[in-house]
């Protein structure tokens, strides 16, 4: 399954990432998942959130730089080498990933990857019995 990401360029300066998540929580949206890169002068927030129309307008109506593009979301226990697993799968295959980010709550792991190929990322994970995440259920145990 893909799910919508935001990618805001933000600053490198003190205040920009507060900045954009009070934008976000007044304007009711929530995110489910999150990781900052830094890129030189800027730094790029990339994120899930409730609700991608409203946070979309909110921050270019802050004038913040926004793209979204799709990514694949699994789940995978959070114990050693389960990861590797299922990144297996996709090396056998040649699936190129060009970043992800993870967090864990408890026995569990949700991994968040951008494939060169999302169709075939998703074809190869359902044929190694892997466990796709929607949006909707990203968060939940």
């Amino acid at each position: 399954m893909k799910i919508k990401q935001l990618s805001v360029f933000v600053e490198n300066k003190t205040g920009r990432i507060n900045e954009v998540t009070q934008i976000l929580g007044s304007n009711g949206v929530n995110m489910t998942a999150f990781s900052l890169a830094d890129s030189g002068e800027f730094g790029i927030l990339r994120m899930i959130v409730s609700d991608v129309g409203r946070a979309v307008s909110a921050l270019k109506e802050a004038r913040f730089g926004i793209s979204v593009t799709e990514v694949v979301c699994f789940c995978c226990p959070n114990e050693p080498g389960a990861l590797s697993i299922v990144l297996d799968c996709l090396a056998r295959e040649d699936v190129f990933i060009e970043y992800m980010y993870a967090f864990s709550d408890g026995d569990t792991a949700r991994v968040v990857i951008r494939p060169t190929d999302l169709d075939r990322c998703i074809e190869i994970l359902t044929r190694c019995k892997c466990n796709l995440l929607n949006r909707d259920n990203l968060s939940q145990k």
